[in-house]
């Protein structure tokens, strides 16, 4: 399903320069058409389970491929991956939601809250400190760590301002992101029932990010 997707960002990760680019410009739009596609079929069948995504626009969740290199020592000009990201307001919403990522030997599919402000981050730290058997019991169960192992993200290394140190699941409040993530082989994202493999491990991730999303809309 993403064949073009993929064979693109493989020449493009060689050839990563504007006048490349520009001569394969059609190339592009064919591989981001297919990326795309995938998108607005996505979209619907995640709403179907995670009423939150609402009717999202694609062009809203999808980010560019023109890389900021302000400030960047890599002055490569272009991503070599599609991403998009789906949660309410879109890929610039602050809540937590699910993001798809197709890259040459690096796909994955991740859910959760990147990188939240102070406040935010707080709101989450105490849903969790307050209800802390609920969340256990959603990243312990089984079917959830086969998918997604531990939790992702930074740490760290003292326990959080406001908590107490004595708390049975301080590591669980030392994370300054929560976030989870199934890495996909390129073998697996070019079979037909991509589509179908996408939606089931997203909805895996459903009370995950539904637990998130309820401390910070409480």
């Amino acid at each position: 399903m993403g064949s073009k997707a993929l064979e693109f960002l493989v020449e493009l990760r060689e050839n990563n320069n504007r006048d490349w680019f520009k001569a394969n410009k059609q190339y592009y739009e064919e591989a981001r058409s297919e990326f795309i596609s995938m998108i607005e079929n996505l979209i619907p069948a995640l709403a179907a389970t995670n009423p939150l995504i609402g009717n999202l626009a694609v062009k809203d969740t999808v980010f560019r491929i023109y890389r900021d290199v302000r400030f960047s020592k890599d002055k490569s000009p272009y991503k070599i991956a599609f991403g998009a990201y789906m949660a309410p307001g879109g890929r610039k919403s602050m809540l937590p939601g699910h993001y798809f990522h197709i890259e040459p030997d690096n796909s994955f599919l991740a859910g959760g809250s990147h990188n939240p402000a102070g406040d935010r981050l707080k709101s989450i730290r105490s849903e969790i400190y307050y209800n802390s058997s609920e969340f256990n019991s959603i990243i312990n169960a089984s079917s959830f760590k086969k998918l997604f192992g531990e939790l992702s993200g930074d740490k760290l290394v003292r326990p959080p301002i406001g908590f107490p140190k004595d708390f049975d699941d301080i590591e669980l409040l030392k994370f300054k992101e929560y976030i989870v993530l199934h890495k996909i082989k390129d073998s697996v994202v070019t079979r037909p029932d991509f589509l179908n493999i996408s939606v089931d491990i997203f909805e895996k991730m459903n009370p995950f990010i539904a637990f998130l999303n309820r401390a910070l809309r409480s």
